[in-house]
């Protein structure tokens, strides 16, 4: 007899939350540990849920088509705070079996539509036993959200179909990713339509997306215990309708409400905005996100969609020589986390160059542009907008400029001439946005370091501009 009723959802859920704050050690003492990566989830299946371990394309809980998930958080080392540790891997892809099912039929849909989540702490050196579990979360993709990864899956199932399964990126899609397995160096396995063989890949919601899960799961837990079933899902602002999801990508949702604008300066899509020019160097990000978001948020990098994807908006301006205007700038290195990550596919770094970027273009006129100063400057015109991935050639050179921060982040050797720099010419580099010598932060060796940051080269958005768009 199960200590629940596997044909009741609630029972499950109810029985689940004995698990929190704490440890399998509590109900089963005397237990032997299973080794591998996935042994916790097989000792929580066995040992608590008292369930044969199986290898069935069903869900775990069958008769209420919900899948068990154990995954685990980490605490910051700044302020103790729980944070997403990796990505949620759901089920592996079958290139051979995979490339002609629909949304409906894959292993996807049938499992994780519904998915009991148990949280637990990462502790390196612990026991599986003596992992403590924080949260038992209920989680039910929402509507909206399974529009978004239909249209991922699509994206993912028609590169398997054509044979393209090698070129696969996480990259590719918003919510729904097709994440590596497996070590370097193992077989590569046989595709579908090619001779080709092409890496070991997971059905699995993106970092970004489980972070946004965390997040409302910490507002909106109780005694550990959260269920989204009737409750928004978040407070992050939409940018898409569920309307416009029914019949559009959110790529061609966000390529139509630029399609006006093409061709425009400046001033001119100021006027047809019907907003003011602004002195700003951020003049051109302005306005680009005014055009996205139908001037109903103040950044569309922050909003629901793009967050729960990783998408990232990005303006880039060209002389009319060619050449880009300035190196484009990501967000400022943590020190910790890249002292206290030892993979680099588990990195924040490879979230960032793996997600997905919407780069708005401008390309500068022979006009002269009045600020409101008083002041005079060339003026651009909206050029195009384009979706990009960066190609997995360009991430082992990431790899590489990881792999270099993170020894001098080890070394305590914080400074520019140990990091890669712009004259390498190597497509990304180190350098900080803020120069104020006392903007200073702490260091995981206890010493104090400049804020420094991650940089595309502008030669290397340039070439992307000319050889990938």
């Amino acid at each position: 007899m199960l200590p629940y009723n596997n044909k009741d959802i609630t029972s499950i859920f109810n029985y689940s939350k004995q698990l929190v704050n704490r440890c399998l050690r509590d109900f089963v003492p005397d237990a032997d540990e299973h080794k591998g990566k996935g042994g916790l989830g097989q000792l929580v299946e066995e040992l608590f849920f008292k369930y044969d371990i199986n290898s069935r394309q069903e869900a775990d809980f069958a008769f209420v088509n919900a899948e068990l998930k154990c995954t685990p958080l980490k605490k910051s080392a700044k302020n103790e705070d729980l944070l997403i540790k990796e990505r949620l891997a759901c089920s592996m892809i079958n290139y051979t079996e995979d490339w002609n099912k629909s949304f409906e039929q894959s292993h996807f849909y049938r499992k994780c539509l519904i998915m009991l989540i148990m949280f637990y702490l990462h502790q390196s050196n612990v026991s599986k036993l003596d992992l403590h579990f924080l949260f038992a979360v209920l989680w039910k993709i929402p509507e909206k959200d399974l529009l978004i990864i239909r249209k991922d899956y699509e994206t993912i199932i028609s590169k398997i179909r054509n044979g393209k399964a090698e070129t696969l990126s996480e990259g590719d899609t918003m919510y729904l990713g097709a994440c590596r397995k497996g070590q370097k160096g193992d077989s590569l396995m046989v595709q579908h339509g090619s001779d080709i063989g092409a890496p070991r890949r997971a059905w699995s919601l993106k970092t970004t997306y489980m972070r946004i899960v965390l997040d409302e799961v910490k507002k909106n837990n109780v005694d550990g215990a959260y269920c989204n079933y009737d409750i928004k899902p978040t407070e992050l602002e939409e940018l898409i309708s569920v309307d416009e999801l029914k019949s559009h990508s959110v790529d061609d949702v966000l390529k139509g409400r630029f399609a006006p604008y093409v061709g425009l300066g400046y001033s001119e899509i100021c006027k047809k905005l019907d907003i003011n020019p602004i002195t700003a160097k951020s003049k051109y990000f302005v306005i680009a996100n005014a055009i996205a978001s139908n001037k109903k948020i103040g950044n569309v990098n922050l909003s629901e969609e793009l967050v729960k994807s990783g998408l990232t908006m990005k303006t880039i301006r060209i002389n009319k020589n060619g050449k880009i205007k300035e190196s484009m700038s990501f967000e400022n290195i943590d020190y910790q986390e890249v002292y206290d990550c030892d993979e680099w596919t588990d990195s924040r770094l490879y979230e960032l160059f793996t997600s997905r970027f919407m780069f708005v273009i401008f390309k500068e006129t022979d006009n002269l542009l009045s600020l409101p100063n008083g002041k005079t400057e060339s003026e651009y015109k909206l050029d195009k907008v384009a979706f990009w991935t960066m190609p997995q050639a360009d991430l082992n050179v990431a790899m590489q400029y990881w792999e270099n921060i993170r020894q001098c982040v080890k070394d305590d050797h914080i400074s520019p001439e140990y990091f890669w720099g712009i004259k390498d010419n190597r497509d990304f580099h180190v350098r900080p946005k803020a120069t104020l010598a006392k903007d200073m932060v702490d260091t995981p060796n206890g010493t104090k370091a400049k804020k420094y940051c991650y940089w595309f080269n502008a030669k290397y958005v340039k070439n992307i501009i000319d050889n990938e768009i």
